[in-house]
């Protein structure tokens, strides 16, 4: 049955069976659509809370004893070719996947080894680069006085004149 006849056999309306269930937690039975599905035993129950209830009893008091057993269809017959062909699948699969990550792994090892080489050829030029400039430094001071100073401290250079920040401002 459904919770509209159910519904009119106790003489109650459908959202109270609906919360019934809810604040008791019963295991109902349900459809396809979600509807529930009332049994014999399922409509014998709710008339034992409806009575609790009649006889001034809380809803929140009330325990259910009588568990309900579940039933459950299982499906004996396995397709064994389609699980066959599944399993090849699935390794053909892992054969490409592992194949596929050592074909990046080489790539990016090899584009790594390029990297490497490229910075090596440019260490080895600014080495050379390094050694002709410091050969070259070496010469300038052999060949340069060693009394002549750098700095001469008899002139010094005159002080410029700091405007006003109001006369920078506005002009005048």
């Amino acid at each position: 049955m459904n919770t509209s006849t159910v519904s009119k056999l106790l003489d109650v309306s459908p959202s109270t069976i609906k919360r019934w269930i809810k604040e008791l937690q019963l295991d109902m039975e349900r459809n396809d659509l979600g509807h529930y599905l009332f049994s014999e035993e399922d409509i014998e129950l709710l008339k034992q809370i409806q009575e609790k209830l009649c006889s001034g009893m809380v809803l929140q008091d009330i325990v259910i004893t009588n568990e309900k057993v579940r039933k459950g269809t299982v499906k004996d017959h396995i397709n064994e070719s389609g699980l066959e062909k599944l399993e090849v699948q699935v390794s053909e699969l892992e054969k490409r996947l592992d194949t596929k990550a050592d074909d990046v792994a080489s790539y990016q090892i090899l584009q790594h080894r390029r990297e490497i080489e490229e910075l090596q050829q440019e260490v080895k030029l600014l080495n050379a680069r390094l050694e002709a400039l410091e050969k070259n430094q070496e010469e300038k001071k052999k060949s340069r006085p060693a009394d002549l100073l750098v700095f001469d401290q008899s002139k010094a250079m005159p002080k410029t004149k700091k405007k006003k920040l109001l006369s920078m401002l506005f002009g005048f």
